[in-house]
């Protein structure tokens, strides 16, 4: 029981142009546990746009942001931050020390910008399946939760509250999680049924892909880069 009642810290990225929706279930979850600290963790606290249209504000800097936390966690973000030094060593370090460290969609590939996806199996949004390797990560192509060791990543936006609830059941328990997602009435049932391109089909996953291709083209830019940086061989086809 006493460590139940641990206290947990939890540092979630933001900056400006995030994507708000691949963190806030995670956030909630979280966050909604007793005895926990959730910190949403940039530069400074200014207030930044997350993407759409999504004013916020961190609650803690990373100068300030504890050493050691329970779960880092990031979602998307733009392309720039990939590039940002400054973030990219703060969550090389704190990514180094946590329990869990977390990526929602191209969230797993910022990650592994920082270097800690290196040798370990992740997902990512399907859009960027190609990427991963980039980062020295095995790519499993599911918009479902990947674990493998302490790295836990998931596809976009619903794939925020299925780390969450994994994480509460490890940092927990199970019938923690399990009261959570009863809480949170967690049980989606689709509209359409074509939240992935083998269930969309090959001529609406063609459309999908191509209305990405513009970020794709920029992120291809920037995973050379990193794996320049990060001495990796990325594999051929």
């Amino acid at each position: 029981m006493a460590d139940e009642l641990r206290k947990l810290e939890v540092g979630i990225l933001v900056c400006p142009g995030y994507l708000p929706v691949d963190v806030i279930g995670a956030h909630t979850l979280l966050g909604s546990q007793p005895e926990v600290n959730v910190h949403l963790v940039w530069k400074n606290l200014d207030e930044i746009a997350g993407a759409p249209n999504f004013p916020t504000r961190a609650t803690t800097t990373f100068e300030e942001c504890p050493d050691d936390l329970d779960v880092l966690l990031a979602g998307a973000v733009p392309a720039e931050i990939f590039e940002d030094a400054e973030t990219l060593e703060f969550l090389a370090d704190r990514g180094g020390r946590a329990k869990w460290v977390a990526g929602v969609c191209m969230g797993s590939l910022l990650m592994g910008a920082a270097g800690l996806l290196r040798g370990y199996r992740a997902t990512t949004n399907f859009h960027a399946y190609d990427l991963l390797p980039y980062y020295g990560a095995t790519l499993v192509p599911t918009n479902r939760v990947v674990t493998d060791r302490n790295r836990i990543t998931a596809g976009p936006a619903s794939g925020s509250m299925e780390i969450g609830l994994r994480l509460i059941r490890d940092l927990r328990s199970t019938e923690a999680a399990r009261r959570s997602e009863l809480n949170w009435e967690y049980a989606p049932e689709p509209l359409f049924g074509v939240g992935t391109p083998e269930l969309a089909g090959p001529e609406l996953a063609a459309v999908s892909i191509r209305d990405f291709a513009g970020e794709h083209t920029v992120l291809q830019g920037v995973s050379e880069r990193a794996a320049e940086r990060l001495g990796v061989v990325v594999p051929t086809a």
